[in-house]
């Protein structure tokens, strides 16, 4: 089987795969961002809710720029949230910023995944900036060595996927949870954030598939 072959049975369909997924999110998103929760209560008021109520203590909660920029900094203990998920009150700012609460959650009682995840961080740094070089030098240019070195940098991101993959589900599970037991959200509400993180979640599905079928790509290459 000739590399142009291989690239169509592994790489292509993960493009599309990637390509939907991003679509998903974003028309999951912006249907639900216009959907007000009752309660009227932002997606810092939720965050904060659903941390204080887990006993998070120390953590900020900041606005950033951007859309869908919202992230936990287990570093600075800080959950930033994107403008209109930080003033928000829709189901989806809802969902997303009670998602972001749920990895400070996992930081602080100690969730295995993320700290392997954590701890993965500085060697996938390093992967990442690798790749480039490995994409360039060992297909442009042809260079045997570097498309070998990318069999090690993708393995080293499709491990760092596959962490991601529990640390996320298990952030969404948390949220969907608390957010009913607090009573932010009636049952009947968790529609919107269920469709919200789920499509958000085949997001990393899609990107660890990726890094699998590069792996793949790459080691079979290097057999020929």
């Amino acid at each position: 089987m000739d590399g142009m072959t291989l690239f169509l049975i592994l790489i292509v369909p993960t493009i599309i795969l990637g390509i939907y997924a991003q679509h998903k999110v974003g028309s999951t998103y912006n249907k639900w961002a216009r959907v007000a929760s009752r309660g009227r209560i932002t997606g810092r008021e939720a965050a904060d809710a659903v941390m204080r109520k887990a006993g998070v203590t120390g953590v900020s909660i900041v606005e950033t720029r951007g859309h869908l920029t919202d992230h936990y900094d287990p570093i600075n203990k800080r959950l930033v949230l994107s403008s209109e998920n930080y003033r928000g009150s829709s189901l989806a700012a809802l969902g997303v910023a009670a998602h972001e609460a749920g990895h400070a959650i996992q930081h602080k009682v100690g969730y295995h995944a993320l700290k392997f995840r954590m701890a993965l961080v500085p060697v996938t740094n390093i992967a990442s900036q690798l790749l480039p070089f490995v994409l360039i030098g060992g297909f442009l240019f042809q260079i045997f060595g570097l498309i070998k070195l990318g069999v090690l940098v993708y393995l080293v991101l499709t491990i760092f996927q596959l962490v991601t993959l529990p640390v996320e589900f298990d952030a969404s599970r948390r949220a969907k949870q608390e957010l009913v037991a607090i009573g932010i959200l009636e049952r009947d509400e968790m529609t919107g954030v269920n469709q919200t993180l789920n499509a958000a979640a085949l997001t990393y599905v899609a990107a660890f598939v990726s890094s699998l079928a590069h792996l793949i790509y790459l080691f079979l290459l290097t057999r020929r």
